[in-house]
């Protein structure tokens, strides 16, 4: 049967051995072909938890479940046991090796229940480094500590081998930095994002038994997207491959867009490299766009070099080609185009959620969003802050993680006064300095009577208080058939959270804004109870830390549904919308200035960028720039982007060559004026 599958889609999910490679163009259907593989492996006997697929988003993860079960779901029968029919291992890279740490983290001396650190609790185990340190913020902030630090371990560089790659005086600092943030880390029983693929790598690199137990468990590898793996992830799938060589990855170099994250592109060109007798199956058949949007695809995209040979052939034929339009600057670009969208929107032939603005930068949303606000239309800032990242949200996530693992001392530290309970900061300070002196927790510090003997009588009762708290619920979690959703109730209810807020927030609105918050966590525990096999405190607050700004609240992912999209490029990708605009297509927006002014192999990833957006258009695209952009407050001209040049058919305009040179010229400038600026600031500091 051929499931009106097309020849080279049909070919992949036939072909049931062997190395494979699948040069999924965008719009192919790659997710078609995965799912219909997978259940052809089953329908020819392969046992379904005998099969790993893995993604990069817990969207693609769900979405792929979702579409197996409607394939095999209703043509199996159920054991007799209560026990679920067994199935395909489905999810991200960080999420089969957190399911894989948790059955081995002790051999690298973690604690079984480790906790996982998202990018609040990195960002407080940075400053107290920093801290520690005596490293002033002008010259490390604890954000760009934590950018070194996960651009080395994407490299795969260890923390002792940090200080070799280190080549200035802030990346000497962050070496040292990278060091005590590995220590600290592990002495709370803890990993950061990056740690999961790390550790799993080291896993498989000490232990042969453990890699052997792991790669026996199953049959089949398939992998999504695998021009974004990184080194870690790359050596991972090689691993747990190795034996039955049943590997089957799909992706598309031409969609490479995460190399300032650690994806290497060369993992894609080099498939047949790695694996010699591979096939090579291209799904070239888009269904997404129109001709004329493909057209300028594929004249864009045709400009890099390093790249599989292949051509997106449109389904659906004709089409408006797309428009490129001017403005005097981007003030008036923001108004013109909400403008249009009002319009479009009053026919009533187009709703909020099938138009999209993206962009490059984070800050050029910001005068669309006041426009938008202006003219009353619904959007959504994808990918801004996330539900889990309001303060009530992360008190509560540190009550679970210290439940669930006291050691946590991020999440102790945020709550060990919260609500206040009389630990003062004083307090505290004596508490960390003791653990710090001792190489130990805070936790158990605090069961130092020695110690806590010498503290103010409200801080010793504030303390007691919290450990029997913890310690009662604690054991709560081990009795048989507890609710998650009533063991939080009743954790809300207990610490008067909801009074708390009330006293803290004397305006009724945003108190009940907050308690309402504190709600949408208990429906998002129950949500998750009601979805999981066999749900578990740890196994929430991994989906939460592993999903980040997917994780959110299901009232507003409901409110975002029929909303404009306004997202970067990177947010954009596996996405399509009738109505794309495209704006600031200006050089040194797109490209990106740090493309042109490092190194100009990156603008190749930038073209990449570019050809992710104009693919995600199913009907119009809209391509814009302003004039001018304000730039150290004064208006400054810019520069149209070559890639407008290139996508229609303008490569050999002088005014191309004309552009990208004013732009390194702008570039220059920028790096002087900073330069000089910094200069200024600390001659001001030696004056005074």
């Amino acid at each position: 049967m051929s499931h009106g599958l097309n020849p080279e889609q049909q070919e992949a999910v036939q072909t049931l051995t062997g190395p494979m490679l699948v040069l999924a163009g965008a719009g192919s259907g790659k997710t078609r072909v995965v799912t219909f593989r997978i259940a052809n492996l089953i329908r020819h006997g392969i046992r379904p938890d005998r099969i790993l697929a893995v993604t990069f988003t817990n969207k693609a993860a769900k979405e792929m479940r979702e579409r197996i079960t409607g394939l095999i779901g209703p043509k199996r029968k159920r054991r007799k046991s209560d026990q679920p029919p067994p199935a395909p291992v489905i999810g991200t890279f960080h999420s089969n090796c957190v399911q894989i740490l948790r059955r081995h983290a002790t051999r690298l001396g973690y604690p079984e229940r480790f906790a996982i650190y998202d990018r609040g609790d990195q960002e407080s185990m940075a400053r107290d480094v920093l801290r520690q340190l005596r490293v002033h913020t002008g010259m490390l902030k604890p954000a760009d500590l934590l950018s070194h630090i996960s651009r080395w371990k994407n490299a795969g560089v260890r923390a002792e081998n940090a200080g070799e790659t280190a080549r200035t005086d802030a990346e000497h600092v962050a070496a040292s930095g990278y060091r005590r943030y590995q220590q600290a880390i592990k002495l709370a029983g803890a990993m950061d994002f990056d740690d999961l693929l790390l550790a799993t790598e080291e896993l498989f690199r000490c232990f042969d038994d453990v890699r052997q137990a792991e790669a026996g468990r199953f049959d089949h590898v398939l992998v999504d997207e695998y021009q974004d793996t990184n080194q870690s992830q790359y050596s991972i799938i090689r691993q747990l491959s190795g034996g039955h060589r049943n590997l089957c990855v799909v992706g598309d170099d031409d969609q490479s867009i995460y190399g300032w994250r650690g994806a290497e592109v060369q993992h894609i060109l080099n498939f047949r490299t790695d694996w010699p007798d591979a096939k090579v199956v291209r799904l070239e058949a888009n269904y997404r766009s129109t001709f004329a949007i493909l057209e300028a695809a594929n004249r864009l995209i045709a400009f890099n070099k390093t790249r599989h040979d292949k051509i997106l052939r449109a389904a659906r034929a004709g089409g408006t080609p797309p428009r490129i339009l001017q403005f005097k600057n981007e003030v008036e670009e923001a108004v013109e185009i909400t403008g249009e969208i009002q319009r479009i929107l009053d026919r009533q032939v187009r709703q909020p959620r099938d138009l999209a603005i993206l962009f490059r930068t984070n800050e050029q949303p910001r005068v669309f969003e006041t426009e938008l606000r202006k003219a009353k239309i619904p959007y959504a800032l994808v990918g801004s802050q996330s539900f889990f990242d309001r303060k009530e949200v992360r008190d509560l996530l540190s009550y679970f993680k210290i439940i669930d693992n006291p050691r946590d001392e991020v999440a102790l530290l945020r709550i060990i006064n919260t609500p206040q309970r009389g630990v003062g900061s004083k307090s505290v300070e004596t508490l960390l300095a003791s653990a710090v002196a001792q190489g130990k927790t805070v936790w158990e510090t605090m069961h130092d009577t020695a110690l806590t003997g010498g503290l103010p009588e409200p801080a010793r009762r504030g303390l007691g208080r919290l450990q029997t708290l913890v310690g009662r619920f604690k054991s709560r979690l081990n009795d048989e058939g507890v609710s998650l959703a009533d063991l939080v109730r009743d954790l809300v209810h207990d610490l008067d959270y909801l009074g708390a807020i009330e006293r803290m927030y004397p305006t009724p609105e945003e108190a009940q804004a907050r308690q309402d918050s504190v709600q949408e966590v208990i429906n998002a525990i129950a949500e998750y109870e009601s979805a999981s096999r066999s749900p578990s405190l740890s196994g929430f607050l991994d989906d939460v830390a592993l999903a980040g700004k997917e994780f959110g609240s299901p009232k507003e992912k409901e409110k975002q549904r029929n909303a404009v999209s306004l997202m970067t490029y990177h947010s954009a990708k596996g996405l399509e919308f009738p109505i794309v605009y495209m704006v600031g297509m200006e050089e040194g927006i797109l490209p990106h200035r740090r493309s042109l002014a490092e190194d100009y192999d990156d603008v190749e990833e930038e073209r990449r960028l570019c050809y992710v957006g104009v693919t995600r258009a199913q009907d119009e695209l809209t391509l814009t720039l302003p004039l001018q952009r304000k730039k150290w407050g004064k208006p400054r001209d810019t520069f149209v982007s070559r890639f407008l040049y290139e996508l229609t058919g303008q490569a050999d305009n002088p005014n191309r060559k004309r552009a990208m040179d004013g732009a390194r010229k702008e570039i220059g400038f920028s790096k002087r004026a900073a330069a000089r600026k910094h200069a200024a600031k600390k001659g001001a500091r030696h004056k005074s």
